[in-house]
């Protein structure tokens, strides 16, 4: 069985983890801060790859791919543009966006076996989610239909190349954003303010839920999902 190193790239925090054949016994993952640049990203994964004894690499990552490149991952512009499979020849490589192959994982393995019609919403340094309909992911013309992040509420909001609307507004970089206006470090520490019972925080976490609440039922009206998923660092901390 080929051994193959499947890693998770995300805005803030790149996972890894080593199949050799079976999906119950993977390999204990590695999780370290993403890379700031192209260069220490190629050096992280060969170093891996060599540790592991790889031979193939999957990798998930936050955005638009084609083939083997990287078309346009917004809280990774270092990436766009990028073949993966040319950054490293002695690999047998292929790439996805992380909530699309996440919602295909948990339909093989995990919380949506044997639904045929699934949400799933990512939260993390920003949004991702992806879509299964009639047991296919929804992927569109361009790889990134149903892009809930990008889903627009606010007519007077001036719109950012690197950013969607609900990202702005409910993603672990926005909850960061508010936790400073309140004095505080992070999200984390403002989620934490929140259990405390602060009632600054617990506005600031509530309208967070909200306009996610928003978003997804809005999802749930055009798509009639039978199950949703909500996962990433900011569903895990608000959970």
């Amino acid at each position: 069985m080929t051994r193959v190193l499947a890693i998770d790239l995300g805005g803030t925090n790149l996972r890894a983890a080593l199949h050799t054949g079976d999906i119950g016994a993977l390999a204990p993952q590695v999780r370290k801060p993403a890379p700031g640049t192209l260069d220490a990203f190629a050096s992280r994964v060969r170093a891996l790859a060599v540790a592991g004894e790889a031979k193939a690499l999957g990798l998930a990552v936050p955005g638009l791919t084609e083939g083997s490149v990287c078309r346009w991952i917004p809280n990774l512009p270092w990436l766009d543009g990028v073949d993966i499979q040319a950054l490293f020849p002695d690999l047998r490589v292929a790439i996805g966006n992380d909530a699309q192959v996440a919602l295909l994982a948990e339909a093989a393995e995990g919380a949506a076996k044997g639904v045929s019609d699934a949400i799933l919403l990512a939260i993390g340094t920003g949004i991702g989610s992806a879509v299964l309909a009639n047991g296919r992911i929804v992927a569109g013309a361009h790889g990134g239909a149903c892009s809930f992040g990008w889903a627009c509420a606010d007519a007077e909001d001036q719109g950012d190349e690197r950013s969607g609307w609900l990202e702005r507004v409910a993603s672990g970089r926005a909850l960061d954003a508010r936790a400073r206006q309140a004095g505080l470090a992070n999200g984390g520490e403002l989620i934490a303010a929140a259990r405390a019972g602060q009632p600054a925080a617990l506005d600031a976490v509530e309208e967070t839920a909200r306009r996610l609440g928003v978003a997804l039922a809005g999802a749930v009206g055009l798509l009639d999902p039978g199950v949703i998923l909500v996962s990433g660092g900011l569903a895990d901390a608000l959970d």
